[in-house]
């Protein structure tokens, strides 16, 4: 199944870049698609009174440019009899660039190595995570040292439908687009498949024993018609799958997990030893083009493996070329 056609591979000259652009170029081949990878040269200010963009800055920025052009052709090298591969440097900051990148040239994904080693400790505020918020395609988050294959996927998804309808609707639409996504990626990697969905209810569990011991039944049905109902509700998204979208060789074991979803959700990607996370990332009540909803980022901040992050259909950037 081809789902990605238009690739852009971020390449760092700070991280074993290897393994990211190994991934990209599977990937490429896989799905039959076109391939950019680019490096981020920081715009030189010289400082001292001098005016940026005088001959002394404009020849310091020449020569770091210069500078990451041959790097990236020679990172870029043993994969040109594989696949095609364009090649650029982007100058300024590093996340407005890769964001102007994809509205530039329609990129369908970007990929990328993690920032640092302890990323997940400093995501909030980094580079990645304005990408996650901002970019108008998925954005897949390579952890340093990652597997080179999959064996564990897990899927997350929001079939709560306790909301209003055109809401539903577009999380619905984002719901089957994370499936697709993370049941092609299956496949091809042959992994595991884990669809995963934490619910919260009302505080049922410490409300028992504190109220009336005739409420506790109450409780046990209320917490049971919930659980009932999502789990439909996450059939139903699995039968929206067609055939070719869901082989008969691809086994998805569904994880249903009572509990706060920034809580419940990375506890079930360290007991599944997740080596991938498929997610949503915009808010329900988000305004389109605007952050990732707090309870994405909270969730994000605490997996320790690979993210890929989907955004719904109609979302806009609010970076501008």
């Amino acid at each position: 199944m081809h789902r990605f056609k238009n690739i852009l591979c971020v390449i760092s000259d700070q991280h074993d870049y290897d393994q990211t652009l190994v991934r990209a170029v599977k990937l490429a081949e896989t799905n039959q698609a076109r391939l950019r990878a680019v490096m981020v040269a920081e715009r030189i200010s010289v400082g001292l009174g001098m005016p940026d963009g005088g001959p002394i800055s404009e020849q310091l920025q020449s020569a770091l440019v210069r500078d990451r052009e041959k790097v990236i052709a020679s990172v870029v090298k043993p994969y040109r009899d594989r696949v095609s591969i364009e090649t650029g440097v982007l100058v300024g900051t590093p996340f407005l660039e890769v964001i102007r990148e994809v509205l530039r040239h329609n990129h369908d994904l970007v990929m990328k190595t993690a920032e640092d080693p302890e990323w997940l400790d400093r995501l909030l505020g980094s580079d990645d995570m304005h990408l996650l918020r901002k970019c108008p395609c998925p954005v897949w988050l390579l952890k340093p040292g990652a597997p080179a294959r999959f064996r564990n996927i897990l899927a997350t998804v929001d079939v709560d439908d306790d909301q209003r309808a055109e809401e539903f609707e577009v999380q619905q639409a984002l719901n089957e687009h994370v499936l697709q996504l993370s049941t092609s990626l299956a496949v091809a990697e042959q992994a595991g498949l884990y669809v995963g969905h934490a619910w919260d209810t009302i505080e049922a569990g410490s409300l028992r024993g504190r109220l009336l011991s005739s409420l506790d039944a109450h409780l046990d049905r209320y917490y049971e018609s919930v659980r009932q109902h999502r789990l439909e509700n996450l059939d139903l998204l699995l039968g929206s799958l067609t055939p070719s979208q869901r082989p008969e060789s691809l086994e998805i074991q569904i994880q249903l997990v009572e509990g706060a979803p920034h809580v419940a959700i990375p506890a079930m990607a360290r007991d599944i030893e997740a080596d991938l996370v498929v997610m949503g990332t915009v808010a329900r009540t988000g305004i389109p083009g605007f952050i990732v909803g707090n309870t994405a980022e909270m969730i994000l901040s605490q997996i320790a493996c690979a993210v890929l992050a989907v955004k719904p259909q109609g979302f806009t950037s609010p970076v501008e070329i």
